[in-house]
């Protein structure tokens, strides 16, 4: 009898392989031949036409110094938990908690953010302190007065979302995204929008109209992309919590490389009503956080369905914190042994240096992060994805096609920049020439090509039909391992400037992270190492759909074992002294405790509304 894997004929895999990898080499053809990264002038850059503008704008309205100052102050990597905690008990106020966000936020030199809501955010945080006094549950608020980061790409009502690019740089939705309501109905409060690639499109922010953040343990390298802002912001401290969008890897790469938490849930279950779409069969909403427990309270809240999001799942979520509380105090956690009879599947294809471009020091570590799970009771099993190779092709496809019909809408006529001429049709053309970067219009082109008549069975169906084949493969590996694990990312950070001069390698590293988003899997990256030159190094848990919940007990039992946020955060420490030491005492090192006209410096580009 003939067999079958995924509705294809046996014989016709093999035809289907071969065409994959036609598929990538041609886009890996077009998307380095045409023009994009490494044309960084090509770039539409708000900030060189409107700096004055917004340096004026962003110091005015800035929050006055408090009458009496806080009790005790931040860490510069405090948790969600000690944050509400220490709010619910009196320690501080939740505007003493948003001062001092703030005033990271103003010394820092990162450019994490693109927009602060300075005033907004002391408003609320006032509010919600009356609050406290005058309704006792209001302190049961899970996320009780911690400053929160939100990524560009996710509407906020009355306030700017420019998805980083500067076609909509004069865009304020009407309404807050799903996530974004359900953080504030939880007693969040949003600090600032932070910087991405435009339209999510990039793995390290150069495609941003905005400056380009920098990674906080070094400066001379990529904080990642396109959620790289708010990985930037919240592992230098500037807040504890941050949204990001994943279509590709865009949360938990920027985890990885800034040596943080971040997860991309099931595809579906977090609403993406509100989310400015860049491939909507893909694009996730998750966190972003310091520790396994913070992501964990920030699931919690946005997860579940939403009538306004025909994709959101129906499964109602479970309490995310609760269960990892419930899981310290099992029998198994006490005797060190919390994930015995787990069974780890180990993707041989991606820990082979020979198929895939892994570095040494990133394969130690994963090898490492293993040895302490076999540690805690896990059992290691080898699985194989024999089409690893070809999901990028396919990815780059699917999400291309994708985005050239989302991004259809760009045309200046309802919301956003408009240009004006006597024509519409030449209006349009003007708004999207000047309005797009090189890098999204390279993949628009690449997209429509992709979807044109005589190609779409050729490339688009092709890459749907890997995709049914990835999502059997992975159906067959979960039926031996109860989660996959593989490394975050094959490589540390990016020096600044490398996307650009090598832009094929770039798009190749997104071969570990787009497997879990082509299937719609969760996926949580988790820090498990310092490169030589100390850059962290994330490892990366792939979980059964909706199963959340395996994933971060996981994540968890290795964070407690291994200590790397303990371990990131003196590195952190070390590398802020060193900078000191270097600049000769000229900049002060040391977090400001407010905010203050006479201390605010407004980075060049930061955009303060009020």
């Amino acid at each position: 009898m003939e067999q079958r894997h995924g509705g294809l004929a046996r014989g016709g895999l093999s035809e289907l392989r071969f065409t994959v990898f036609a598929l990538w080499s041609l886009v890996l053809l077009l998307l380095s031949a045409l023009p994009g990264r490494g044309f960084r002038l090509t770039v539409p850059t708000i900030r060189s036409k409107e700096a004055s503008r917004l340096q004026n704008s962003a110091s005015e309205g800035l929050p006055s110094p408090p009458v009496s100052e806080p009790s005790l102050s931040l860490s510069p990597l405090d948790s969600v938990s000690e944050i509400v905690n220490e709010i619910r008990s009196g320690k501080r106020s939740v505007e003493e908690t948003v001062r001092l966000s703030l005033g990271r936020i103003s010394a820092s030199d990162l450019n994490a953010f693109v927009s602060v809501f300075g005033e907004k955010a002391l408003r609320e945080a006032r509010e919600l302190d009356e609050r406290l006094r005058t309704d006792p549950e209001t302190r049961n608020l899970p996320l009780l007065g911690v400053p929160v980061a939100v990524k560009d790409n996710l509407c906020t009502a009355g306030l700017p979302t420019t998805a980083g690019s500067a076609v909509l740089q004069n865009y304020i939705p009407s309404y807050d995204a799903a996530c974004v309501a359900r953080l504030k109905a939880a007693g969040a409060i949003v600090v600032g929008k932070t910087n991405m690639d435009e339209f999510g499109m990039g793995s390290t922010t150069e495609t941003s109209p905005y400056l380009q953040t920098t990674n906080p343990f070094d400066h001379e390298s990529s904080a990642g992309g396109s959620s790289g802002g708010s990985a930037a912001a919240v592992a230098n401290g500037e807040v504890p919590l941050a949204l990001g969008s994943d279509t590709g890897g865009s949360i938990r790469q920027p985890a990885a490389w800034c040596g943080l938490t971040g997860l991309k849930p099931t595809y579906g279950r977090v609403s993406r009503n509100g989310l400015i779409a860049y491939a909507s069969s893909t694009d996730c909403v998750g966190p972003i956080g310091r520790t396994v427990r913070d992501v964990a309270s920030c699931l919690s809240v946005i997860a579940g369905n939403d009538p306004k999001d025909s994709s959101s799942l129906s499964a109602p979520p479970p309490d995310f914190l609760k269960i990892l509380d419930d899981f310290e105090k099992s029998r198994e956690w006490k005797f060190g042994t919390p994930l015995k009879g787990l069974r780890i599947g180990i993707i041989a294809e991606a820990m082979d240096p020979v198929k895939v471009p892994i570095q040494p020091t990133v394969e130690e570590a994963v090898s490492s992060a293993l040895t302490i799970l076999k540690a805690l009771g896990a059992t290691p099993v080898k699985i194989s994805l024999p089409n690893l190779s070809g999901v990028c092709g396919s990815y780059y496809v699917t999400a291309l096609a994708e985005a050239s019909s989302n991004l259809a809408r760009y045309d200046g006529m309802r919301y956003g920049r408009r240009e004006t001429a006597e024509m519409m049709r030449t209006s349009v053309g003007k708004t999207r020439e000047t309005g797009l970067g090189a890098e999204v219009k390279k993949r628009i082109l690449i997209g429509s090509f992709a979807l044109s008549a005589g190609y779409s069975d050729k490339y688009y169906q092709t890459a749907e039909r890997v995709r049914g084949v990835l999502s059997e493969e992975f159906r067959k590996a979960f039926e031996k391992a109860d989660v996959l694990i593989c490394p975050s990312a094959p490589s540390t950070a990016y020096p600044l400037g490398l996307a650009g001069q090598d832009s094929i390698r770039m798009y190749s590293d997104d071969l570990f992270f787009v497997p879990a988003s082509l299937a719609g899997l969760p996926a949580l990256s988790v820090p498990c190492g310092l490169s030589s030159n100390n850059k962290p190094i994330g490892l990366q848990l792939i979980g059964k759909p909706l199963d959340e919940e395996t994933l971060l007990k996981v994540g968890l039992s290795f964070e407690d074992a291994a200590k790397w946020p303990d371990q990131l955060k003196s590195q952190l420490e070390s590398v802020k002294r060193r900078r000191a030491s270097e600049e000769d005492g000229s900049k002060n090192e040391e977090w400001p405790e407010f905010v203050s006209p006479d201390k605010y410096v407004a980075p060049e580009g930061l955009i303060e509304f009020d």
